[in-house]
């Protein structure tokens, strides 16, 4: 274990280290925050009366709504004409979803959603987006839908219906009103029907501002219905059906739309439409909000911390895992994150490492795997698509924190069993030589070293001996019989 004198001095050194550490990390991070409220770089082509384009693709997140965002607004200090989100998601993350649909309806500039290529689908966050947008469109082939929040916690609401290809409910009663319209009615679930009455208030609202079909944005919350573009339009969830952006401009122009600056007439066939990229800073926090990323982040800031206090100058481990630690809290922050599954992911890799300094015999290091385990299952506190960290991941890195600890048992258990080769205890059994015959008390060679020796038999020159005890500086010693080898 370690000693008193040793702690205070790595604590020491790590007072030393840890300032300069930290000015190192929070640099990294200042330069992934830079200038928040800067908006993507636009050509200078789209001043002159432009549609400009963004791309909704995969999961929404941090960075897709930080990249729409900074779109629009972007976009609203420009002459651009209108504003075109292509989408393709299968929802996201409530706070992304609400920071889009905040700059849509901000938005001195018209903004249409639409659902495109074919095959594509604006499900649960995307819906939301899709109603809250001056223009509504799909491409053939497309779908919406199943805007049902999912609760945090991981318990899914469960559905008032099974809704039918037609958004219908099958289970509708004869009044033509749903058996379980008002929504989850177990007492135990107060708060996933909170949840569902605030996404259901939601959506309504903005059904009603866009004068679309309130009826059917209720049941897409309540009974997770989805609907084909074409069943859409009859209903009038969408305005309107297009084969690709340049039909959308086309089939869009000369309606008149309200944003908050006043009624806006579109003026948009033939625009050229200018597509906006994500720039690096919009890749980089993808990348760190990565929940998989995000996670094995953690994993680099607590061992790097770790190894830096057990060796004081190494340095590199220090650095690197400040640096990861802080980003991984940056992604923490603004990720669903349970915080006891933090601090399970953490005391199992303390634990773990001690099993190293500590002789528990695997006690540290099997409570360790146990408390990572179970702190990386529970990390992620939602079960939106894409924002979970993959259990084959977490059943690796389980796999490898228990081999180290196994190994450590092993050679730990191995040199228990192995024989004492220093200290007195290694003296005993050894074999001596009489330097010359004495009787009682005389000199033995033990390992090439002269040491004083008492016998209680007469002792010859060159007799060999076996030690029995040993007295400070004297060895007791006896003859070794004939037999003895």
């Amino acid at each position: 274990m370690l000693s008193l004198g040793h702690m205070q001095s790595i604590f020491r050194q790590m007072m030393i280290r840890i300032p300069g550490t930290l000015v190192l990390a929070l640099f990294g991070m200042g330069l992934a925050a830079a200038d928040p409220d800067a908006g993507p770089e636009v050509s200078a082509g789209a001043g002159n009366r432009t549609a400009i384009l963004l791309r909704i693709e995969g999961p929404i997140g941090p960075a897709t709504g930080d990249y729409v965002r900074r779109g629009i607004e972007g976009a609203a200090g420009t002459d651009a004409a209108i504003v075109v989100l292509e989408m393709d998601t299968p929802g996201g993350l409530d706070s992304s979803m609400r920071d889009i649909i905040k700059a849509i309806l901000a938005s001195p500039v018209p903004v249409a959603s639409f659902v495109y290529p074919g095959g594509s689908r604006a499900a649960s966050a995307g819906t939301y987006i899709l109603y809250a947008s001056h223009i509504a469109a799909m491409a053939p082939g497309t779908n919406l839908g199943a805007a049902t929040p999912v609760p945090v916690g991981g318990s899914r609401p469960k559905p008032a219906s099974r809704p039918s290809a037609t958004g219908q409910d099958e289970s509708d009663t004869g009044d033509g009103e749903s058996a379980d319209a008002a929504g989850p009615e177990s007492p135990g679930d107060a708060s996933t029907a909170k949840a569902v009455n605030d996404a259901v208030a939601y959506i309504r609202s903005l059904a009603e501002m866009r004068d679309r079909n309130v009826e059917w944005a209720e049941k897409a919350v309540r009974a997770a219905a989805s609907l084909p573009a074409e069943e859409a339009l009859d209903l009038g969830v969408i305005d309107l059906i297009a084969s690709d952006v340049p039909g959308l401009l086309q089939a869009i122009d000369g309606r008149s739309v309200e944003t908050v600056t006043g009624i806006v007439e579109l003026q948009t066939t033939g625009l050229p439409v200018e597509r906006i990229v994500p720039d690096w800073r919009t890749e980089l926090l993808a990348v760190i909000t990565n929940p998989t990323v995000a996670y094995l982040l953690l994993l680099v800031g607590l061992y790097g911390l770790l190894f830096e206090g057990y060796n004081p100058g190494a340095i590199l481990p220090g650095v690197a895992g400040a640096i990861c630690l802080l980003l991984a809290a940056y992604a923490f922050q603004i990720l669903p994150v349970n915080y006891a599954g933090l601090g399970l992911i953490a005391l199992g890799v303390i634990l773990m490492i001690s099993e190293a300094f500590v002789p528990s015999f695997g006690a540290l290091g099997i409570g360790g795997v146990i408390a990572f385990v179970a702190g990386s299952v529970i990390l992620m506190d939602t079960e939106v698509p894409g924002y979970g960290v993959p259990l084959a991941l977490i059943g690796s890195i389980a796999l490898l924190g228990a081999g180290l600890v196994m190994a450590t048992i092993f050679l730990a258990i191995k040199a228990r069993r192995r024989p004492v080769v220093s200290g007195v205890e290694e003296l005993i059994g050894a074999r001596a030589e009489a330097i010359s015959a004495f009787n009682g008390q005389g000199q033995v060679f033990l390992h090439g070293e002269r040491w004083s020796a008492r016998c209680s038999k007469a002792v010859e020159a060159h007799q060999a001996l076996k030690v029995t005890a040993v007295e400070g500086l004297t060895l007791t010693v006896e003859p070794i019989d004939n037999t003895e080898h």
